[in-house]
């Protein structure tokens, strides 16, 4: 996508990672801004935006390790990755990863609900059905489709989300600028910026299978440095952007619509929705292909191919699942219930075995050439 030089290809390896894990994690991050209220809001602009700081270098750090960790151990679906840094544990992460899974899922489901019942005045239900068809036509396509997809999305939102932020600043300057300078500090933020990166790695599960495109150790842990930046930037925008309704903004279930009609600009509340419906599609779309790679990769174990309906079967069972959970829950009850306990359980699976096993088998297992491209366990659908 970055082009056919060699300048480009260099530069399409140093932020494509980046570009996948952003388009997986915006959906549960901060898509709707409900999960930026949850974790940030609380604790105060100044406090709020040092706690989103946190969650940026927890991210750029532990990216950093696993990509250089898939890249030696050729680990590119979760279940490869896992068995080579649990061991025999590995199973704990796919239990917990689909967990996260089906709850992600769910607030996508409720979030489409609630922004297509906004805006276009239809049930709730019916925005899960085309969120969950969307998901199924996308995953049923495969690797390049799912690679192109986030990688393009992921640019036009960056884009989308730099206008919005820029008009709130325009129109809300004053008021975001007298929070901002307030110095406001509430509780724990650096506790929230940890839980709230560490959930969001689930992400990393996602962008294993574009990492077979890197070929040295520089280009790994630089591509995991900028993804921490380039997960954290649009984040960044919707918390600022946010400060503008502070602190009533904290109660609104999607505050990005509430932010959006603030501006009393029709054709761009239209154009953010569609951009923002489409960032619903590529989370979940990530998320299960990341399932289905992992499922490829059984199939290949035992001299199988894994069938595209397979694909499609997977991705519409657990969008099934996760709209029953959504309507039965609601996006505010499936953030604040969900997240905070799940978070503890990637800082003990992930987190903390990257940090101890990953790094010792960095300094220690022999680096492949770096003029070595590393064969991809990716489908070639």
């Amino acid at each position: 996508m970055f082009g056919s030089g060699r300048r480009a290809q260099a530069i399409g390896r140093y932020l494509l990672p980046g570009l996948v894990f952003q388009s997986v994690i915006v959906g549960g991050g901060y898509g709707t801004g409900r999960e930026i209220a949850e974790f940030f809001v609380g604790h105060g602009p100044l406090g709020g935006l040092l706690g989103m700081l946190v969650a940026a270098l927890a991210w750029s750090v532990v990216l950093a390790i696993a990509f250089e960790f898939a890249r030696l151990t050729k680990a590119y679906d979760y279940r490869s990755f896992f068995k080579e840094l649990l061991g025999p544990f590995w199973g704990l992460f796919e239990v917990i990863y689909l967990l996260i899974a089906l709850l992600v899922l769910a607030v996508l489901g409720s979030a489409s609900g609630e922004l297509l019942s906004e805006s276009l005045g239809v049930p709730k239900t019916i925005g899960a059905l085309i969120l969950m068809s969307a998901v199924g036509a996308l995953v049923y396509f495969g690797s390049k489709a799912v690679e192109k997809a986030l990688a393009y999305w992921s640019i036009l939102l960056y884009v989308v989300y730099a206008v919005f932020f820029v008009w709130m600043i325009w129109v809300f300057g004053d008021t975001i600028g007298e929070h901002l300078s307030s110095g406001e500090v509430i509780g724990a933020w650096h506790l929230d910026g940890l839980r709230y990166a560490a959930y969001n790695l689930n992400g990393l599960a996602a962008a294993l299978f574009v990492l077979s495109h890197l070929e040295s150790r520089k280009e790994a842990i630089g591509a995991g440095l900028l993804a921490g930046v380039i997960g954290i930037v649009p984040g960044i925008f919707v918390f600022v952007s946010m400060l503008a309704q502070y602190p009533q903004i904290a109660d609104v279930p999607v505050p990005i619509t509430s932010l959006l009609q603030a501006l009393n600009a029709l054709w761009f509340l239209a154009i953010f929705q569609i951009v923002l419906f489409g960032t619903f599609i590529e989370t979940g779309a990530g998320i299960i292909h990341a399932i289905n790679e992992r499922v490829a990769g059984a199939f290949n174990d035992a001299a199988r191919v894994f069938p595209s309906w397979g694909r499609l079967a997977i991705a519409l069972g657990m969008m099934a699942v996760a709209v029953f959970l959504a309507d039965a829950i609601g996006i505010i009850g499936l953030i604040a219930q969900g997240y905070g306990m799940l978070s503890y359980a990637f800082i003990a699976i992930l987190v903390i075995p990257l940090l101890t096993i990953g790094v010792r088998r960095i300094l220690t297992q022999k680096t492949p050439s770096d003029s070595q491209v590393l064969p991809s366990n990716k489908d070639k659908s």
